[in-house]
């Protein structure tokens, strides 16, 4: 099925520091599948990139800043990782509110590597089970996360996955979890 997710609008919340394979295969899995995708973060303009969170990968045009934007407006949200992305984020009261919020319309939420700490900040994983990057996975516990070491982890709206390795499960989970929900009107 080459659109199964026709009519639907996936945000990408990422900072500079992003890890450029952790947002772009997702982007292109869910391109591939029909869904209009736009790239949300704390500026305007583009963020730098990193490939295995220090050496330089290029430059990803940012679509809107996090602050223009309305949780109304997608069907999903992909949080990408990289190190210092996420902790950009969840120092920025506006992102962590965006992210607060759209998790509250229980619409699916992705996340892969270091991505979940700003999931973690916005406080909404407690009881929730996730995977992540080994490093954070005590910050997570500590926000009152059930942590498991699992390829892609899937608990109600979210979907979770260690690191790049784990792409080629994560991508197809994605799609497939989006797709399970009705697009918006």
């Amino acid at each position: 099925m080459a659109h199964e997710l026709r009519g639907r609008t996936v945000a990408i919340l990422a900072a500079d520091g992003v890890e450029r394979v952790e947002l772009d295969l997702p982007r292109g899995a869910l391109y591939g599948a029909g869904a209009t995708v736009e790239v949300l973060s704390l500026h305007t303009g583009s963020l730098w990139a990193r490939e295995w969170d220090k050496d330089p990968a290029g430059t990803i045009t940012v679509d809107k800043q996090v602050g223009e934007a309305s949780v109304s407006d997608y069907d999903a949200l992909l949080l990408p990782g990289g190190t210092v992305n996420p902790d950009q984020l969840r120092t920025d009261p506006t992102a962590v509110e965006f992210v607060r919020a759209f998790v509250g319309t229980g619409k699916p939420v992705a996340s892969i590597c270091h991505g979940p700490w700003t999931l973690a900040e916005a406080d909404v994983i407690r009881g929730r089970r996730l995977t992540s990057w080994a490093s954070i996975r005590t910050d997570l516990r500590n926000a009152g996360a059930e942590v498991v070491d699992e390829e892609v982890c899937i608990d109600g709206q979210f979907i979770t996955s260690r690191s790049p390795f784990d792409l080629p499960a994560f991508c197809a989970a994605i799609v497939e979890q989006f797709a399970a929900v009705p697009a918006a009107a």
